[in-house]
């Protein structure tokens, strides 16, 4: 079964500071909670994301498991969006939709992720009993450190 996840902040900066901390996948290890075990693997020579570009990660979403998350950027538009799909990690599906909407008092910044889990009813039990806490967790936690970070 697919699930959405949707998140919103306004952030106090302009939409080039913006785009230069979120399209930057180092960035990620800042805002992951620290019991995620979050490593980028991948080296960034430039840090530019583009259309086709794959990103290694360890992770420990659960029970300090330390598992790899490959990561496909599918789309860019420059400044306003881009979503980063899971090649190879614990989804059945990740994709994750981040928007930039410039405004009077900085950038609006949406998350959307559409997700499912693998394993069918068993990965539905997963959901209800912790994946599902754990991802507000985790975007809990980056709504936190991203208000002291640009406010």
């Amino acid at each position: 079964m697919k699930h959405r996840l949707f998140r919103e902040q306004q952030l106090n900066c302009t939409v080039e500071t913006a785009w230069e901390f979120f399209s930057g996948a180092a960035n990620l290890s800042e805002i992951t909670p620290k019991d995620m075990n979050f490593i980028v693997l991948t080296a960034m020579e430039n840090d530019e994301i583009y259309e086709g570009m794959l990103i290694d990660y360890y992770i420990s979403p659960l029970f300090g498991i330390k598992m790899k998350w490959q990561t496909e950027i599918i789309k860019v538009d420059f400044q306003k969006s881009f979503i980063d799909f899971q090649k190879k990690g614990p989804y059945k599906l990740w994709h994750h939709h981040h928007e930039f909407i410039p405004n009077e008092k900085g950038v609006l910044m949406k998350d959307t992720v559409d997700y499912e889990l693998p394993l069918g009813f068993l990965g539905e039990i997963a959901h209800t009993l912790f994946v599902k806490k754990k991802l507000e967790h985790i975007f809990n936690y980056r709504y936190k450190v991203l208000e002291k970070m640009f406010r």
